[in-house]
């Protein structure tokens, strides 16, 4: 009966814990150990919607992260990509903080009852040859999985993502569905 309702519409899912988000905190001494390093940087990003009220949570939250991130010699901006999507950008900190940050705007957006409207957290780090690569986190799957697009190019490196799944299995939650790894071409971070 619950999944009926479920598929008529009486009744939605919950979405998946943003606790899960908070692994990749964890996961970046693992990561450091392999090579990666954080570079400094996080976004999360969300389907904007024309409301005031939508409106105020987003410049409220860039304000308490701005004032947060301030304290640790970082810094916060909004941009938008060439799909419409909004990207709430945090330069500097430490990865613990950006995680932070990126949980708090995650969680004033779901409790203002728009958790439907984030699409992604995205994490930047650099291997050992200084390659970029990013953790992108989807909030509606709970999951974490990694992108490793080609310098120059929207292609990328299906192998290099593979061993970084590999290597992070027991540190994150991996999206298990790789036709779910949702390539993200123009990442401002």
């Amino acid at each position: 009966m619950g999944l009926l309702q479920v598929l008529t519409g009486r009744r939605r899912l919950r979405p998946p814990s943003t606790d899960r988000l908070f692994a990749i905190a964890t996961a970046g001494v693992a990561f450091e150990a392999a090579g990666m390093a954080c570079d400094g940087a996080a976004a999360i990003v969300f389907q904007s919607l024309e409301t005031a009220d939508f409106r105020s949570i987003v410049e409220d939250m860039k304000e308490v992260v701005g004032a947060t991130a301030a304290e640790l010699a970082a810094s916060v901006q909004t941009t938008q990509d060439e799909y419409g999507f909004s990207w709430l950008i945090l330069r500097g900190g430490d990865l613990d903080g950006l995680v932070t940050g990126v949980n708090a705007v995650a969680d004033a957006i779901q409790a203002g009852g728009y958790g439907e409207r984030l699409l992604c957290a995205v994490f930047p780090f650099r291997d050992g040859q200084r390659r970029k690569l990013y953790w992108i986190y989807n909030f509606k799957r709970g999951s974490f999985y990694p992108f490793v697009p080609e310098p120059g190019s929207q292609r990328r490196d299906n192998e290099r993502e593979l061993i970084l799944r590999a290597q992070a299995e027991r540190e994150l939650p991996i999206e298990p569905e790789l036709s779910r790894w949702f390539a993200l071409w123009g990442i401002p971070i």
